[in-house]
């Protein structure tokens, strides 16, 4: 297995009196997309948002690329390499798609913008709509440039919250083909629903339920498991 670039350890988080994630330990490897599994209130979108400092840690400890960030606020978070892609297509709508990705660079390197020419072969729409405002994109169009805005930045790792969220099954084809060729570019950490969309992108699996990991391993063995199939739903 690669080495790990995100180390949760024993994380525990509350939300005002709720303890929502309750010793969450899980590691996803350098280089493949992992997923985060399991029944809706189980805690993966809070345990995305505790990676990012957006729901702070209460106890226990988060290690990204060799750095404990359990205590780092979101902007030192994302300084330091990662991007968030939260589940509502997180776009400035009466911006233009080229604008919203200037306000994505963390700066204007020359290195952001030859990611562009990648982006562009990954979404191919936004290239098409580069000077329209993000607001009359389709619903799958805004998930796309949401997930390519956190992408421009160097981030060494991604967090996508429920991509598929309320795209039509078509959409969705399209969307799990972009995240297979962006995997080869960065390491992504997916929340998903959808099982299909999971299976198709993931190459590991952590399932929780009610605020802890339950069960993990490879995709692969998941998706022959139809017992193991039914838990993470």
């Amino acid at each position: 297995m690669p080495e790990a670039i995100l180390s949760l350890a024993g994380v525990h988080t509350h939300l005002g009196q709720h303890h929502i994630l309750q010793g969450v330990s899980l590691e996803a490897a350098r280089g493949r997309a992992t997923v985060l599994l399991g029944r809706n209130g189980a805690g993966k979108s809070t345990t995305l948002r505790t990676v990012m400092g957006l729901t702070p840690a209460s106890a226990g400890s988060v290690v990204f690329d060799g750095r404990a960030i359990e205590k780092a606020r979101p902007y030192a978070v994302a300084r330091a390499g990662v991007g968030f892609v939260p589940e509502d297509q997180a776009v400035l709508r009466g911006l233009t798609v080229e604008e919203n990705f200037r306000l994505a660079m963390l700066q204007e390197s020359p290195e952001a913008w030859a990611k562009l020419d990648t982006i562009f072969e990954l979404f191919a729409d936004l290239k098409k709509f580069w000077r329209a405002k993000a607001g009359v994109l389709s619903g799958g169009q805004k998930q796309m440039l949401a997930i390519a805005r956190a992408f421009v930045g160097d981030h060494k790792l991604l967090l996508i919250d429920e991509p598929s969220k309320g795209l039509a099954p078509i959409v969705v084809d399209h969307l799990i083909a972009s995240l297979n060729q962006l995997k080869q570019h960065t390491t992504i950490i997916l929340v998903e629903q959808n099982f299909h969309l999971a299976s198709q992108v993931g190459s590991d699996y952590f399932i929780l339920d009610d605020g802890r990991v339950v069960h993990s391993g490879l995709m692969k063995a998941l998706v022959d498991d139809e017992g193991l199939k039914q838990s993470s739903a």
